[in-house]
This record gives C-alpha cells, structure tokens and sequence, in this order.
C-alpha cells in the first residue's frame, strides 16, 4: 500500500485504491500506458500538489493554481523531474543537480524568472540540495530528533 498524508487521509474516509489492491505497480502502469501509445506512459512520478506545501501551510485554490503553473513553465524550458515548493511569496526549485546549469543560463533563467513573477511568486530560489522526493519531511525528521523548539 502506498504511503504518505494524502493516502492515510483517504483512508480514513474509506477511498478505495484499485490499482494498489490489484498489485498493479508503476512499471506495469508504463507498460500498459506504453502499449496503449499514451504520451504521458514515460513521464516522471509527480504526487499530489499538495506535497509541495509544507507542513501546516495551509493549501488553497490559489496556491495548488501557483504551483502547477510554476512547474509547467519548468516543464515548458525542458525540464522533466521537478518540484516548486510553495513557500508564500517563495517558489523553491528543486532540480537534479546536473540540471542547475541549464536553469542558471541567462536567456532560460530570466524567461522562468519573468514566468514566476507573472504567475505571482515574488522570489524564486534554487535548492542548492537538488531535487528529492520529500524534501519536506527533513524538517519533520530533524524536529523529531532536537525535539519541541529545537
């Protein structure tokens, strides 16, 4: 069974998950994506837009709206795997670090920037840690282990 806060959400009001139950994993969802000519069958893994806000920030329209349009102007510069995270007035970036250079080159870089601005972030930073799955939760593991107001 997959995990995270989206899915033990949906648990507990009973959402079924079909694909899960019938041991259909990822690998099979290409295949059959693949053989059905999809042109989505290769595209990286992207979770709930929800992941990319931190924990107790709270989620709005407006906010899921920012991030999805950030990440498709991303997207539109060549970028496949990618996370804006929404920090307010913040869109983090989180790029595989092999492909900082690409965002940093200047025609690309103030296209993106000029597109975030537009799309309503006032700031846009780069992760200098690259692009990992869950970066949000590091702050819940380092809570944990300094404790209460560490």
């Amino acid at each position: 069974m997959p995990e995270g806060r989206e899915v033990r959400a949906a648990s507990e009001v009973q959402v079924r998950h079909p694909l899960v139950e019938a041991e259909f994993r990822k690998a099979d969802v290409r295949l059959a994506s693949r053989a059905l000519a999809l042109t989505t069958w290769d595209r990286p893994s992207s979770p709930c837009l929800s992941s990319r806000f931190p924990y107790g920030t709270a989620i709005t329209v407006e906010g899921l709206r920012r991030v999805a349009a950030a990440e498709d102007a991303l997207r539109a510069e060549g970028f496949r795997e990618l996370r804006v995270r929404y920090h307010d007035r913040v869109a983090r970036i989180e790029l595989p670090l092999v492909e900082a250079g690409r965002l940093l080159e200047t025609p690309r870089r103030e296209r993106i920037v000029r597109a975030l601005k537009e799309i309503g972030f006032d700031w846009i930073a780069l992760d200098l840690q690259g692009f990992r799955s869950g970066s949000l939760n590091e702050v819940l593991e380092r809570q944990k282990h300094e404790g209460p107001g560490g």
